[in-house]
């Protein structure tokens, strides 16, 4: 069994399911959207008890969203199902390189499948080490995430310049596929996230009526109120 995870700020209270701490939790943001792509997160287990993991943030606001614990030599029986189904149409999304060049395509919509994207999620070095290594992802296409603006994530330091983290890169797939109001709500809640864990890390107050709170909680009423939701 691997060992929780233990660094700077582990002894503070923090809520249990998006374990920031509690005074600045944002479970009253999550949503839960029906994007035009489902993404599967390939996590590194050191991932899974970091509360500066932008992953948490796609499953929480995501419907489709799944989490798979990476393994080099023994993958999850449940992931290789999950990208086999006929009716999925599955990318990586990792950045070009040399080695790999032929498998690199552009997003292109196909009939009666659902686009599929697996984030490798972990650092730059544990995600390049997941790519290389898994021999199990060789025969998947790869996609590379085009960046409409620079990264906003402040809480790790890029280890290549312009980098995105996870929840950004799913942002801009989203955008790929022309799903630009999930990409918005997503967007919205890494800005919120970024907001509470900034006020709990510099003991500020949190801040009220943002732009990005006033469009989750339009898309909270709306949901609740149509007939899905009652």
């Amino acid at each position: 069994m691997y060992k929780p995870f233990v660094a700077r700020g582990s002894r503070v209270s923090r809520c249990p399911a998006c374990l920031l701490a509690s005074r600045v939790c944002i479970c009253s943001y999550r949503i839960r959207y029906p994007a035009v792509a489902d993404f599967y997160l390939l996590m590194h287990h050191n991932e899974s008890f970091k509360p500066t993991n932008t992953g948490r943030l796609i499953e929480n606001c995501l419907e489709g969203t799944r989490r798979f614990i990476w393994s080099r030599t023994a993958p999850c029986n449940e992931f290789i199902a999950a990208i086999q189904a006929p009716d999925i149409d599955p990318y990586i999304v990792f950045p070009e390189g040399a080695g790999y060049e032929e498998r690199m395509v552009p997003f292109v919509s196909k009939a009666g499948k659902k686009p599929v994207f697996i984030i490798l999620d972990g650092t730059w070095r544990q995600a390049r080490r997941m790519f290389r290594h898994s021999r199990y992802l060789d025969e998947l296409p790869v996609i590379q995430p085009e960046a409409s603006a620079s990264s906003i994530y402040k809480l790790r330091k890029a280890a290549v310049p312009g980098q995105l983290c996870t929840a950004e890169v799913a942002s801009e797939m989203l955008r790929v596929t022309s799903d630009i109001e999930g990409a918005e709500l997503l967007s919205a809640y890494f800005n919120v996230f970024n907001e509470h864990y900034r006020a709990a890390r510099l003991h500020r107050p949190l801040l009220e009526d943002t732009d990005e709170k006033v469009l989750i909680r339009t898309y909270q009423s709306a949901a609740a109120n149509s007939p899905a939701g009652t």
